[in-house]
């Protein structure tokens, strides 16, 4: 069965942050896939075999992060990490990528990191955002979901938040102000069909969330 949701993993601490968004919303409906994207083959059919090896201990840890043994793992080749991940959703017909937020990231914030911004400019496939620290709550569910009042408070977003509340039982906010487990924002009105595009204003929701973030393209919610 092809995934639906793939999560970006490369087995460091805030991708583990990814695992466990990627589990929680499993719990909508979502069918998991993990990634690792090695940038190029190695020319010497040892270090290859070894660099081969490696990402799939990787993946395998991950799968057992998530108490998933049958989780689908893809292994990709891209110069681009950002770039790899969107061929690989148009291949398994995924609509979400989930990632966690930058290294450097302060705990309980959200920020992207470069492949995660790359598909927030004009991206294919919903993304997703872990909070740093996220890993703690690995086997947490989401209890509670906003939309914000600021930013492109869309229909978009306002039919994710609700189908996805609807599946997990959670509640929904008005506003990403108070403590919640989900932020739902939309693109930007004058995006692209289907792609994602953010301006200013979802940024500065990015800035100011205490929870993950789900950023939804424009013009296509996302109906687990």
């Amino acid at each position: 069965m092809s995934a639906n949701l793939i999560i970006s993993y490369d087995g460091t601490a805030n991708d583990d942050d990814a695992l466990a968004l990627g589990k929680m919303l499993k719990g909508a409906g979502f069918t998991l896939a993990l990634a690792y994207v090695r940038h190029a083959h190695e020319f010497d059919p040892r270090r290859e075999e070894l660099a081969r090896h490696d990402a799939e201990e990787r993946l395998d840890r991950g799968a057992d992060l998530l108490d998933d043994p049958e989780v689908a793992r893809h292994v990709v080749i891209g110069a681009s990490t950002g770039a790899a991940l969107v061929e690989l959703a148009e291949r398994e017909g995924a609509s979400l990528v989930v990632f966690g937020s930058d290294y450097r990231t302060a705990p309980d914030r959200v920020e992207p990191g470069t492949s995660a911004q790359y598909l927030l400019d004009g991206g294919p496939v919903a993304v997703a955002i872990a909070p740093a620290g996220l890993r703690a709550g690995l086997d947490d569910a989401i209890t509670s979901i906003a939309v914000p009042v600021a930013g492109p408070r869309n229909e978009d977003a306002r039919e994710t938040a609700a189908a996805l509340a609807a599946k997990v039982g959670a509640t929904l906010a008005e506003s990403g102000a108070e403590s919640v487990d989900l932020i739902v924002v939309g693109s930007q009105p004058e995006a692209t069909t289907g792609h994602v595009v953010i301006g200013g204003d979802v940024r500065s929701e990015l800035n100011r969330a205490r929870g993950s973030v789900l950023v939804v393209p424009a013009g296509a919610p996302l109906l687990p």
